[in-house]
């Protein structure tokens, strides 16, 4: 079998500090790959920086600040490889990180996206939030991670380094075969950031497709980079975004009725903010509560239009049949190993 074409494709707004600090890695441990710089329209001077530090280093300048979504898709349509290596500018990879999750994904056609392990930057032996050791989502589309149930992170003891087909790999660090990119249609653009690698993953997944993780491979995750992890426009998102995926993707059966119930749940996660004395993030709520109506009618049109295409299944490999909210807040379950869920 010949050796796939790789290019790593990092996404960059006004990231230069990033790109001094992680980009040495990057091309130092990324032999025979091509590397992208994708830049959303930056008024730092990183491309300056680009091209007087790293003239091998190809840069692909966006019209606008279109966040991650848009921002992946309008580049990727000038990268011609078999495998995308989405990389957020702040991520350290390490030696030999590409060869395990490309042996991997060359075993099985329907491997379509993996993840290697994300541990913390700042605390190397802590998983890190954006990925961990895989995703997952429950049967109300809160997702989660092997090694992160919501803010709880367990420490790295091996105990998660398995390879395993999981539920969506983390987009900090994202393995994807271009045919199934676009053959699921790319990132959804109305996202602009967050939950829009759960979405994908999603659809790939309704198309036959897997979703993995190899930790045989690590990278280190800062975190944070473009958004605070405190941001109430992330939470906005968050919340927006996740309602979006949940009802373009999940099957008909019960969805309404998971979504009222999704809207009982969120109610309350924006009181709870609001009590902790975090206004801001109770109107982000709201706001995105707001926003999903409004998106409404357009997101069950694209429902309707990717539930057309050839080959289109509903999945629930990788759903962890329970309510990851209760199992948290009051059952008091803090790892993911204490989750009753099938390897799939």
């Amino acid at each position: 079998m010949p050796e796939p074409s790789v290019a790593v494709v990092i996404l960059n707004w006004n990231g230069k500090s990033f790109l001094q600090r992680f980009l040495p890695f990057v091309t130092e441990h990324s032999p025979g790959a091509a590397i992208i710089v994708a830049d959303n329209q930056s008024t730092d001077d990183s491309i300056d920086f680009l091209k007087t530090a790293y003239p091998h280093v190809r840069i692909i300048q966006n019209n606008a600040n279109y966040g991650f979504a848009r921002g992946y898709n309008e580049a990727l349509k000038h990268v011609n490889a078999d495998i995308y290596v989405l990389l957020n500018s702040d991520v350290e990879v390490t030696a030999d990180w590409l060869t395990p999750v490309i042996s991997l994904m060359q075993q099985d056609n329907r491997i379509a996206a993996c993840q290697p392990k994300l541990l913390d930057y700042n605390n190397r032996k802590l998983f890190e939030y954006a990925g961990a050791a895989g995703g997952y989502i429950d049967k109300y589309c809160y997702p989660f991670c092997r090694g992160r149930l919501f803010n709880s992170l367990e420490a790295d003891d091996n105990q998660y380094n398995d390879a395993r087909e999981v539920f969506w790999a983390t987009g900090a660090c994202m393995f994807v075969k271009s045919k199934a990119f676009w053959e699921a249609g790319g990132f959804d653009n109305d996202y602009f950031a967050h939950m829009e690698e759960i979405d994908l993953c999603w659809r790939m997944k309704n198309l036959g497709y897997k979703v993995y993780v190899e930790p045989r491979s690590v990278v280190y995750h800062v975190g944070g980079g473009t958004l605070n992890k405190i941001s109430p426009r992330k939470t906005y998102l968050n919340f927006r975004n996740n309602l979006i995926t949940f009802t373009k993707n999940h099957s008909a059966g019960f969805l309404f009725v998971k979504i009222f119930y999704r809207m009982i749940l969120d109610g309350i996660a924006a009181f709870k903010f609001l009590f902790e004395g975090s206004g801001q993030h109770f109107l982000a709520v709201i706001r995105a509560h707001f926003s999903y109506y409004a998106m409404f009618f357009s997101t069950l049109r694209k429902r309707r239009e990717f539930r057309k295409k050839q080959g289109f299944t509903d999945t629930v490999s990788g759903v962890y049949d329970g309510n990851i909210v209760y199992d948290y807040y009051m059952k008091g379950l803090r790892k993911f190993s204490e989750l009753r869920i099938k390897n799939s």
